[in-house]
Formats: C-alpha cells, sequence, structure tokens
C-alpha cells in the first residue's frame, strides 16, 4: 500500500468520524437550576413549559434531519465518491447546544411545578411528543414501504 492510500484512508476515516453531525437522541440534558423559575406562578410555569416543549420539538427535527443528512453523504461518500466527504455539514452546532439547554430548562420547570402543585395539566413533555412523532414516522415509512412492495 502506497502512503498516498494510507494518508488518504486516514483522511476519510478522521472526516467520517468527526464530520457528522450527533443524532440529538445521543446529545445529553444540560443542568438548568429549579431556582431559575422559583418565582413563577403556575400559569407562568405551564406558558415556559409549552414554549420550551415547542421549541425542543422543533429543534429536534432540525437536528434528526441535519443528522441523516450527514449519515446519508458519508455513506455515499464512502462507497461513490469520497471527495463528497468534504462537503459534511459537520459537527454540532449552537442548535444541539440549544437543545441541551431546552432539556434542561424543561426538567427544571417540571420539578418548580411539582413542587408549586401546579396540577395534571401541564403541557405534554417534548420527549413524549417526540416519541409519537417516530412512531407516526416509521408507520408511514413502513406503510410507503408495504406499497413499494
Amino acid at each position: 500500500m502506497k502512503m498516498q492510500d494510507l494518508g488518504l484512508i486516514t483522511a476519510v476515516i478522521a472526516i467520517s468520524l468527526t464530520g457528522c453531525a450527533t443524532s440529538p437522541d445521543e446529545l445529553t440534558t444540560s443542568y438548568v437550576s429549579p431556582a431559575k423559575y422559583m418565582n413563577y406562578d403556575c400559569q407562568q410555569i405551564i406558558m415556559e413549559m409549552d414554549h420550551v416543549s415547542n421549541r425542543t420539538v422543533y429543534l429536534y427535527e432540525s437536528l434528526d434531519k441535519k443528522a441523516d443528512n450527514d449519515a446519508a453523504q458519508l455513506g455515499i461518500g464512502l462507497v461513490l465518491f469520497w471527495p463528497a466527504l468534504f462537503f459534511l455539514e459537520g459537527g454540532d452546532g449552537p442548535e444541539a447546544n440549544e437543545y441541551s439547554n431546552l432539556k434542561g430548562e424543561y426538567e427544571a420547570l417540571r420539578k418548580v411545578a411539582v413542587q408549586n402543585k401546579c396540577g395534571p395539566d401541564l403541557p405534554t413533555s417534548p420527549d413524549k411528543i417526540i416519541s409519537a412523532k417516530m412512531r407516526e414516522k416509521k408507520e408511514n415509512q413502513n406503510k410507503e414501504s408495504a406499497v413499494k412492495l
């Protein structure tokens, strides 16, 4: 094996390991202190939970799409055209950081809501919304693949 081939293989491996966006399922939740929301009444907590939940779901979908696109580009690049690997969006940008922070915000709000006895009318958690959307997406994919057969 020539030294140039070894360098090319090393570069491709390095790009594939570091260039792809992380799936939002693998991102950790940032800690947010519940003290930030201690002065909120139940109505304010619910409004903030709703906002945080909606934004979290939006970011999840955006980050999931980026990760899927990077994975597809990586597959095509490795099989067909390795220079395409240089066009991977790569990395986890500010959206990933915001997503992790929002997950922490929701958890802090949930803790304060429990402490304030805000009741059962709390907004649906982003995790439950995302799970439902992912189930729906898989069901649609299964239906589409069944139609193609």
